[in-house]
């Protein structure tokens, strides 16, 4: 008996099917707009802005109820010249969005790294803006750190429909991740 061969129209079916998943997770647009280091009483401290946190293929899911997680790893590093740059200290921190169908209300929690009262909101617009903006993150005091060795920051940023960041989700649309690296920096005032 020969075996049948799957037909032109599955073979363009599936095709058609791994571009769409493609093409959908090609239009996500999670993007680390500001990161900002500064040295504010005497300790180093970062501000980050994300941009589409919530992306459009988001909406269903958080309008249905299902919560929207932000995870932000933020890591201070040592460049160095002659050998691998040395990690100083990371933090991680993360938050969630959650809608409430009965009462039309978005709330922002802080799931891990800050210790923040929960914000609540009937606009998505300032869901938004408190769920991605990260403000005053205190890294290390500056009296921890070498005034001449040279630093950097790192931000790696990820965006899921109820905490799912694994590879396939990202593959479906439903999980983001970015990531950025400040300019380096000293300690000490260079001119």
């Amino acid at each position: 008996m020969l075996a049948s061969r799957p037909s032109s129209r599955s073979l363009v079916g599936a095709v058609a099917a791994l571009l769409l998943v493609v093409s959908a997770a090609a239009e996500a647009e999670l993007r680390v707009s500001d990161l900002d280091v500064f040295l504010n009483d005497f300790e180093v401290t970062v501000h980050v802005a994300l941009l589409g946190a919530i992306p459009p293929s988001f909406q269903e899911g958080l309008q249905s109820g299902i919560p929207t997680h932000v995870r932000y790893t933020v890591e201070l590093w040592q460049f160095n010249r002659l050998w691998r740059d040395r990690l100083i200290t990371s933090k991680v921190v993360e938050r969630h969005l959650t809608y409430n169908v009965v009462t039309k209300e978005f709330r922002v929690s802080s799931v891990k790294g800050e210790a923040r009262p929960a914000y609540s909101t009937r606009e998505l617009r300032d869901a938004q803006r408190v769920l991605s903006e990260l403000r005053g993150l205190k890294l290390v005091p500056a009296s921890s750190l070498d005034p001449a060795e040279i630093v950097y920051v790192r931000v790696r940023a990820e965006t899921s429909l109820n905490g799912d960041a694994t590879m396939l989700a990202r593959m479906t649309g439903t999980a983001e991740k970015t990531e950025r690296q400040s300019d380096y920096r000293t300690i000490q005032r260079v001119q």
